[in-house]
């Protein structure tokens, strides 16, 4: 049986969707879901915990730790030498959302075996389902991942069939941040564009980057997504405060219109795994109710997503 190691929340989530959960032996300090990612030993480590900082304080601890530490994760290396993995997964594509992999590989090579480190990078929802078939693939059942991304692929599909059909596209800002303003990257202009939206200040398939809220004003949204990368939606309400702050905040349309929205980004728009396709449905609620009702829930027992506007 291969022993896996997980260090990223979408890691865990695609092994639990190949039915690998029970030869997860340990995994971050984030992995959260499914259930039984719980009962696993947890190797990393974050030293500060940021509950109640809003996204601009929380933006200066990271910059400040980087600065001086290189990395704001501490890894457990006696318990990862304990739990003995033969695959380790884990990703190069954010310094900020898991241990770099430059530590992992270093400390994979003293392990024995010593295990395959399995590189997560994905830009695009194309590269998430390739990460699905390359965790199969490692982990020796590739034959499962196929079906998984079938099923993903067609709810994909689905959507964008019937976004098609409708000619006009809403001003949607998909933010990444609050405090400094970031628009989103990756695949997040992608899911606003399948869903039937335009995302004009996004940067699809490159990294989310700092933007200055003058281009915002002059964007003219139609609706705003607050997808506050790592924050759920209790976090995202303190920080949508902070937001209606800003100069010019009630000029914005989406404001005047009440289309601004708060998601559960940790659990759903920045963890590249298969609930990145919920992500998606989430969005086309949001942008089209009347064409997509199954997927429209904005009241307060919704733990996905709720309207502030």
């Amino acid at each position: 049986m291969t022993r896996i190691i997980s260090l990223l929340p979408a890691a865990t989530e695609i092994a639990a969707a190949l039915g690998l959960m029970e030869q997860v032996v340990g995994v971050s300090h984030e992995c959260d879901f499914p259930e039984q990612a719980s009962a696993r030993p947890r190797v990393t480590h974050c030293p500060v915990h940021n509950v109640g900082l809003t996204s601009g304080e929380v933006d200066q601890w990271v910059r400040r730790t980087l600065r001086d530490n290189g990395t704001i994760y501490t890894i457990d290396e006696p318990l990862l030498r304990e739990l003995r993995p033969d695959v380790v997964l884990t990703q190069k594509l954010c310094d900020v959302c898991a241990v770099g992999y430059g530590t992992v590989a270093r400390l994979a090579e003293n392990l024995p075996g010593p295990p395959q480190v399995v590189n997560l990078e994905p830009a695009s929802l194309t590269d998430i389902f390739d990460d699905i078939q390359r965790v199969a693939e490692a982990c020796g059942v590739p034959e499962r991942a196929r079906g998984v991304i079938a099923g993903l692929s067609e709810r994909v599909r689905a959507v964008g069939l019937r976004a098609d059909r409708i000619s006009h596209r809403p001003r949607c800002f998909l933010m990444e941040w609050v405090e400094p303003p970031f628009c989103s990257g990756h695949w997040g202009p992608e899911l606003v564009e399948i869903a039937g939206g335009c995302d004009s200040l996004g940067r699809k398939h490159e990294p989310s980057a700092q933007i200055n809220w003058r281009e915002v004003i002059d964007s003219r949204p139609e609706i705003m997504v607050l997808a506050l990368c790592g924050y759920d939606i209790d976090r995202a309400r303190r920080d949508y405060k902070v937001l209606r702050g800003f100069p010019g905040f009630g000029s914005l349309r989406a404001a005047q219109r009440g289309e601004i929205y708060l998601v559960d980004a940790s659990a759903y728009f920045a963890r590249p795994g298969p609930r990145i396709v919920d992500s998606l449905e989430i969005l086309a609620g949001i942008l089209r109710p009347q064409e997509f009702p199954e997927f429209t829930s904005t009241g307060p027992d919704d733990p996905r997503v709720v309207r502030v506007g």
